[in-house]
């Protein structure tokens, strides 16, 4: 092999690995979301299971009281875990879902990410994802 086909062959594994490392950071750092997007939606389960709960006892339909994540977990019974977010609420009056992310990478770790309640004649609730993270983290409905 002469020095200009092993200068070639290098250009290559170049090249390659240039668009390699940011793919498999993008994917890396979606990976880690995802613990942080199944978290939110048993949140947004329990959260609905409380408001079919509230009514079936007769009572208005209301959110859940929850400004922290031990409030989250002794009144929902949801476990918050896995070190992804550092911090969770509930707000009483929309039922919107509100976690900050940590310790993913530090493109989105501080930002936040929301699952915003809309609710239907019937008190059904659909969800929609909302936050500060950039757009190729969002999840997808």
């Amino acid at each position: 092999m002469t020095l200009i086909e092993l200068l070639i062959v290098l250009a290559i594994i170049g090249i390659l690995a240039a668009i390699a490392i940011p793919l498999y950071s993008t994917y890396t750092v979606k990976a880690r979301m995802t613990e942080v997007i199944n978290m939110m939606s048993h949140v947004a389960h329990a959260v609905g299971i409380y408001c079919q709960d509230a009514q079936a006892s007769g009572n208005n339909f209301n959110w859940p009281d929850c400004p922290d994540i031990p409030t989250i977990q002794s009144s929902l019974g949801v476990s918050i875990g896995g070190g992804r977010i550092s911090s969770a609420k509930i707000d009483k009056t929309t039922g919107i879902i509100e976690v900050t992310l940590a310790n993913i990478d530090p493109k989105v770790d501080g930002q936040t990410l929301k699952l915003i309640p809309e609710t239907d004649n019937d008190n059904s609730i659909i969800w929609r994802w909302d936050g500060t993270i950039p757009a190729a983290y969002m999840p997808r409905r």
